[in-house]
């Protein structure tokens, strides 16, 4: 496929002023090419809500995709240590108005589709001292990747979310705890895993960013019964590398992203 080696688009990028001070002309093509569903920058999503409104009646925290976000708006990879790719394809790319939405996409060593997930940003945090750092990274045998996360009832009430809204999710408890989706349930702690994102925000991949990611998902059931239906908390600290091909643009925050799953035959994408 047209992204080598986890992503030349920062070396390019890099290069890119060299070039253009010599007067090397360099001929444009697609860096999105070859992907799974076929997808492009600037192609379309349908995705059937059908999910996400049970997910949301039992209780969810997940936001739904506004009417104008069907355009794919960027596309990443995520390398990793694991045998298949992740590959995420950007709704909205987030910024002071809106938070980041997209389509999660794990594929097998073999090319199969295994799973897909629609995700929306619940919450952004910045690490200011060393010592919340530390807890965020997995560095210091605690925090992410411990056996389960508790999000606060007054947490999710700083958000904006109305009374309804807060019993619709709560009910009578003042907490929600996922459990870790990696190791034993015997495990207090297991080291998160660790990938480097790189996203493409152009066809010709001249725009985008760069970004080591240490991260661990948790889920709860939402529902009971037959009914039962899995919410994905995916906690992520995101270390800047560059943006658009300035190293200079660094920075850590810690994304709170909340996911649902969601069949393949349900999303169709032009």
């Amino acid at each position: 496929m047209a992204w080598k080696d986890a992503y030349n688009y920062a070396e390019k990028l890099f290069s890119r002023g060299n070039d253009e001070a010599s007067g090397v002309h360099q001929e444009k093509q697609r860096e999105d090419a070859n992907l799974p569903l076929s997808a492009r920058i600037g192609g379309l999503i349908t995705l059937q809500k059908s999910p996400l409104i049970r997910a949301i009646s039992q209780g969810s925290l997940i936001a739904m995709p506004e009417e104008d976000e069907t355009l794919i708006r960027a596309i990443s990879r995520i390398q990793t240590a694991m045998s298949g790719s992740l590959y995420r394809y950007y709704l909205h790319v987030g910024d002071d108005q809106h938070a980041e939405k997209f389509l999660q996409l794990y594929v097998s060593a073999t090319g199969e589709i295994s799973e897909v997930m629609y995700c929306s940003r619940l919450l952004r945090l910045i690490p200011e001292s060393a010592e919340d750092q530390q807890a965020y990274l997995g560095e210091a045998g605690y925090g992410l990747g411990d056996s389960s996360y508790t999000l606060w009832r007054s947490q999710v009430e700083d958000l904006g979310k109305d009374e309804a809204d807060l019993t619709a999710i709560f009910a009578d408890a003042d907490s929600l705890v996922y459990r870790r989706d990696a190791g034993s349930s015997h495990e207090e702690f297991v080291t998160p895993f660790r990938g480097v994102e790189t996203r493409i925000d152009d066809a010709a991949g001249s725009q985008g960013l760069k970004q080591e990611i240490v991260f661990m998902p948790y889920s709860r059931l939402l529902g009971d019964g037959n009914a039962a239906q899995r919410e994905i908390l995916l906690i992520s600290t995101e270390m800047i590398e560059s943006e658009d091909g300035d190293r200079a643009r660094r920075g850590i925050y810690v994304d709170f992203m909340i996911a649902i799953p969601v069949e393949l035959e349900r999303l169709l994408v032009q």
